[in-house]
């Protein structure tokens, strides 16, 4: 049943925020999913070892889900009739095959001894915990491709409740099948943490489907719209997945320059504290994208209503880091809650203070990509990723190599900056829309 009113109908304020809060409540959960499972692998045999396998296996499957990442967006934007439905289903399909081809073309071929044992030089043990750790998360990817269309079908129809009910499926799916697997078998903890990993994913994508089909007939009753062809629909796309695929760069590139920097072990220590602190506080302007995409395919008319919210919940996101950052909280929250030491705590809250407005930035940026994805004009979308990722390294190599800054502030800093040039790349965005956010009649306005 669709929560808001139907398209042509101005929003307010107070409806975005409910139909926002439950696609927030799905990243928060999300947002604490990774944690749990690192705490069981802990508890396990050899955690060491197996906690090291889990995250390569972990962060690769998250390089090869890389394409399928926005596809929530494309669907919340694009399926707007049955036959549009019908295309970017298949899409969907197509996109899961061959990024799972993909994800086997790794595992069994010789591109898994380049990778692993060449580039990586990976211990043997923990490459053979890896190994398998992938084959379990073979479905991994797909699912998630899977589950992200239906997602994007739910916002569109105003669904988001049933969003956030998807996740807290799949988060009981992964704790049972976690504790269950602990408790009845000997298996390695990396394997226990690909498999609860995979069921949650899988059992998720189930529900979500379940979930939709009421949202599925209400797109097939809709009014026929302009028919996209394939062509157009994979010239809309590609931004958005090289987009993705460039934003995964940053973290494995940030790691490389911060283990060659002063105080580099204090550095590598407190900044995964520190980065999921602030993601915690990110994530409003995450999930406020679909949020604003969905409210600005509705109306013309909510183009001011959208930013006017994106400036409240910009604002409260980063008052709530500051909160913490900049009092006595900072010390509470890495030494009692992260568990840091009183020298690494210290260590951490000059580089935390530097993200302070790292929140505001990141529903800014929402704002200016659903306003592009909306127009569906995604081109630029790319192209300010490319920068943001440019500017975060010539900022390590200014920083790091050319001023011997400790490593954490640097790279704080270098997320800022970059940040900071995507956005000023994507500023001139409103100036497309003063005439109103109709858009265009076809996928394949680039700039």
């Amino acid at each position: 049943m669709t929560t808001f009113p139907g398209m042509n109908t101005r929003t307010s304020i107070s409806e975005i925020f409910r139909f926002w809060l439950p696609l927030q409540t799905t990243w928060l959960m999300m947002a604490i999913e990774g944690p749990l499972l690192t705490a069981i692998i802990a508890r396990l045999v050899e955690p060491k070892l197996n906690l090291a396998a889990y995250g390569v296996a972990y962060a690769l499957a998250i390089m090869v889900e890389a394409p399928v990442i926005m596809m929530m967006s494309a669907s919340t934007a694009l399926a707007d009739s049955a036959e549009n439905f019908r295309r970017l289903r298949n899409f969907t399909w197509v996109l899961n095959v061959g990024i799972t081809v993909g994800m086997m073309a790794l595992l069994f071929s010789p591109a898994w001894d380049l990778v692993i044992h060449q580039w990586m030089q990976l211990d043997p043990e923990v490459a053979s915990l890896t190994h398998t750790s992938l084959i379990i998360l073979l479905p991994w990817p797909a699912a998630i491709g899977f589950r992200r269309f239906y997602q994007g079908l739910l916002i569109r129809t105003g669904n988001t409740r049933k969003v956030a009910w998807g996740t807290g499926i799949r988060l009981t799916g992964m704790m049972i099948t976690a504790f269950g697997l602990m408790k009845f078998t000997n298996l390695h903890g990396a394997w226990i943490g690909a498999s609860a990993l995979t069921t949650g994913v899988l059992v998720e994508a189930a529900a979500s489907r379940i979930m939709a089909s009421a949202s599925i007939s209400e797109i097939l009753a809709s009014e026929d719209k302009t028919t996209l062809s394939y062509g157009e629909i994979t010239r809309f796309y590609y931004p958005l997945a090289l987009t993705s695929t460039i934003s995964l760069m940053v973290h494995p590139m940030v790691t490389f320059f911060l283990g060659q920097s002063r105080n580099s072990l204090e550095s590598l220590a407190v900044l995964p504290v520190i980065n999921a602190l602030v993601f915690v506080f990110r994530t409003p302007g995450l999930s406020f994208q679909e949020a604003a995409i969905t409210m600005l395919a509705r109306s013309k008319d909510n183009l001011a209503t959208v930013k006017l919210f994106a400036v409240y919940l910009g604002g409260a996101a980063a008052v709530g880091l500051g909160l913490i950052a900049l009092t006595p909280l900072a010390g509470v929250w890495f030494q009692r809650i992260s568990g840091l030491s009183t020298e690494l705590a210290i260590f951490a809250q000059l580089p935390v203070r530097i993200l302070v407005i790292m929140p505001a930035l990141s529903v800014t940026l929402s704002m200016q990509r659903s306003l592009l994805v909306h127009r569906r004009t995604t081109g630029p979308v790319t192209w300010a990723s490319a920068l943001e990722v440019t500017g975060i390294l010539l900022t390590l190599v200014v920083t790091l190599k050319m001023g011997n800054w400790i490593g954490a502030t640097a790279a704080a800093t270098a997320f800022m900056v970059g940040r900071g040039m995507g956005i000023l790349w994507l500023w001139k965005t409103p100036r497309l829309f003063k005439q109103g956010v109709s858009p265009k009649s076809s996928p394949n306005h680039q700039r």
